[in-house]
């Protein structure tokens, strides 16, 4: 199973549950997709054995036999290539690597140049085990590196996606062949908002989910009237606790720190496993 811890904003405390969840759970990987700033593996602190460059393919021309027809600058949906003056320019910023260009060039002149743009490392702590990306700095293609964490997934393990925070190419990327997506909010104007537009994009995307409140006695009871109009299951609530904040500074994981935690999030797994079978179940029954 393959279950993606998500937010709308930063800062709701995506990665503590997805790192705490981990811990509970016997034979599981972790996989840490926030490559812009991956930060899980300061409470795992793994042992890592493999270091792996990652590349995407960026097209260069062949100027001499170019003739300026700009079949490459068409095909490219990204807006990648530009024709100007008869000369083809090439933004990798934004080129997505799928070699549309190269297929594509009438003349055949176009071929493909290695880029790097982060790298992955795979490791394990205690049995866990763990893989994160860290996207170059100053690269702004972050959907090809979560991928190739993602290839990293161990099938016979129950996997454990931190996704990146928000509603784009990223986290659409991160969550995209999941079972089971957690949504960690708080119940702040701001929370709610972003917990909204996080709904609306995994509901597109046909995948169950549910939510996890985090410092729930803080703010409103807004987030709790939404979910129950919406019929959309809350998990779990984690308070506004100055333990779990201490610990955390310390990169310390909440599972340690307080060892009842390790009961609810195991008591989590539960509930997912029980939603996706309902959600099965309705399925079925539309059939």
């Amino acid at each position: 199973m393959i279950i993606a811890v998500a937010s709308g904003k930063g800062g709701t405390g995506k990665t503590t549950v997805a790192v705490n969840f981990a811990l509970s759970l016997r034979n599981a990987q972790l996989l840490d997709c926030d490559v812009e700033e991956p930060n899980a593996h300061i409470f795992i602190k793994p042992h890592f054995k493999e270091r792996k460059v990652i590349y995407i393919p960026i097209p260069e021309v062949d100027e001499s036999k170019c003739n300026g027809c700009g079949k490459c600058g068409e095909v490219c949906v990204y807006n990648a290539i530009a024709i100007v003056k008869n000369k083809v320019l090439i933004f990798p910023q934004l080129c997505h690597g799928c070699g549309a260009c190269t297929y594509l060039c009438p003349q055949g002149i176009i071929k493909e140049v290695k880029k790097e743009i982060g790298i992955v490392e795979t490791g394990s702590k205690n049995g866990l085990q763990f893989s994160h990306g860290k996207l170059k700095v100053g690269e702004m293609m972050a959907p090809p590196l979560i991928k190739a964490v993602k290839k990293k997934r161990l099938k016979d393990k129950t996997v454990i996606i931190d996704a990146p925070p928000g509603t784009a190419c990223p986290m659409i990327s991160a969550i995209k062949d999941s079972d089971f997506v957690i949504l960690v909010t708080e119940p702040t104007p701001f929370g709610l908002n972003d917990l909204i537009l996080a709904v609306e994009v995994i509901r597109k995307l046909g995948i169950a989910f549910g939510v996890i409140i985090n410092r729930s006695d803080l703010g409103n009871d807004e987030v709790i009237r939404y979910c129950r109009k919406e019929n959309i299951a809350v998990l779990m609530q984690i308070p506004f606790d100055r333990e779990i904040a201490v610990a955390y500074s310390k990169g310390i994981p909440l599972v340690e720190a307080i060892p009842k935690y390790n009961n609810e999030f195991k008591a989590l797994y539960e509930k997912i496993r029980e939603n996706i079978g309902h959600q099965e179940a309705k399925t079925q029954r539309k059939i």
